[in-house]
């Protein structure tokens, strides 16, 4: 039976970075108790819905230099891989703003991308470790993953995003023509080049991966709440209890870690954090007529194809708004039309395909970079929310870092770059 003794840690939410911060501090001796009031890996969850990637190369943040220059057309073009829904404009302008200054140079663009790459460079290998302790070895792959392009010009127009891989230690081998189609015969004949990142990986199903992570931290010892936060009891500086739909759940220590619903709670803990949901949507071909080797990345779709547990998997897109409207199905089409057109073998009539979709909220900071930091108000109280894009890919090392700031000793990467006073 657990000791009362020990410090006790409630971990609001238990998505990938919940559950990662969970079995991290049981590991240390804490005492832990999950707050989620839904089911851990399901489909309101953004773990569920992400594309399944593993790559230390998600070090490119979405704002880029000149991007600016495109927010017009963002909002005319209800196709492109980046849609800002007008109405929801006013509202957004403060983060849009924001986003646009964060990659508005190369040496700002370089700096998100060095600490990215803190988070995210054995993303795949600390995966897999974390799998097998939860018995769960064959939901992480290490195969590497495919950035695909019509040709060499192509992969040449992007060339400050490989730049800023290089910088950071990530390798790739270019495949060209006949080389690319050997490696990956299902893709499309129309892509010519390819850079393979070997180092990179996927998980076979993102939902079931989380849903076993939660059960392997509840078998060390973590209790469960089917509650939602609501606040925080802070007396003289120190936490006193999580306030729930339920009631008040007495703790030493919090670590928000709620996704989208972060925004709120992080300002009843002291700090105004510019969070928005970069909405995001799948789809899912269930029992595809091909099996691609590894995961693809084309560069015309944007969007990461991934062959998972239940099917081949398109997911991407950005969609700005509240994160509470409506989907808007039209992303999901537009995903659909991109694998058929990056894999000929699914044949150009959806309808004789089953396809599943999905849409959710990925948790975004302007400037590209999670908040893993202590709360102004109270420095019990840990953040660590707003992956957007890497939320899977870094959950274990976001893990390793709460789990260093409760203990109150440094973390194992620089933590300056995510702390929460840099919006102040």
């Amino acid at each position: 039976m657990l000791q009362s003794s020990k410090p006790h840690v409630a971990v609001i939410g238990c998505g990938i970075v919940g559950a990662c911060s969970a079995i991290a501090l049981l590991q240390t001796g804490y005492r832990v108790t999950l707050l989620e009031p839904g089911a851990p890996g399901g489909e309101q969850a953004a773990s569920y819905g992400n594309g399944a990637w593993l790559s230390p190369a998600s070090i490119v943040p979405m704002s880029m230099p000149g991007l600016w220059r495109k927010v017009p057309g963002y909002l005319l073009d209800s196709e492109g891989p980046l849609v800002i829904r007008l109405r929801h404009l006013p509202r957004l302008a403060p983060w849009l703003l924001r986003f646009l200054k964060a990659g508005s140079s190369v040496p700002k663009v370089e700096r998100t991308a060095r600490a990215l790459a803190t988070l995210l460079a054995d993303a795949p290998t600390r995966h897999l470790a974390l799998a097998r302790e939860a018995g769960q070895p064959d939901l992480i792959r290490q195969e590497g993953l495919l950035y695909a392009y019509p040709d060499r010009a192509a992969f040449a127009a992007d060339a400050l995003g490989w730049r800023l891989r290089r910088d950071n230690g990530v390798a790739w081998r270019e495949l060209e023509d006949d080389d690319l189609h050997a490696f990956e015969p299902t893709l499309s004949p129309r892509y010519r080049f390819g850079a393979l990142v070997e180092a990179g990986g996927h998980c076979l199903s993102p939902g079931a991966y989380v849903a076993a992570l939660a059960r392997h931290a509840r078998a060390l010892g973590a209790a469960q709440e089917p509650v939602r936060a609501l606040g925080f009891d802070v007396a003289g500086g120190r936490l006193k209890a999580v306030l729930t739909d339920a009631g008040a759940f007495a703790c030493d220590h919090a670590v928000i870690a709620a996704g989208i619903q972060s925004k709120a709670l992080a300002a009843r803990a002291g700090d105004r954090i510019p969070l928005e949901s970069e909405r995001g949507y799948h789809v899912e071909i269930a029992h595809p007529p091909l099996a691609p080797r590894i995961p693809v990345m084309p560069s015309d779709g944007k969007m990461g194809n991934t062959l998972t547990s239940g099917g081949l998997r398109a997911a991407g897109q950005v969609e700005l708004a509240r994160a509470d409207a409506p989907p808007d199905w039209r992303r999901a089409a537009i995903l659909l039309r991109h694998l058929l057109a990056t894999y000929p073998e699914l044949g150009d009539d959806p309808a004789r395909l089953v396809v599943r979709r999905w849409q959710g909220n990925r948790p975004s900071t302007p400037d590209g970079l999670p908040v893993i930091a202590p709360a102004s108000a109270c420095r019990d109280i840990i953040y660590a929310f707003g992956h957007g894009h890497v939320g899977l890919a870094a959950g274990p090392m976001t893990g390793a870092m709460v789990k260093k700031l409760i203990v109150g000793l440094p973390p194992p990467i620089d933590p300056a770059p995510f702390a929460a006073t840099r919006f102040h």
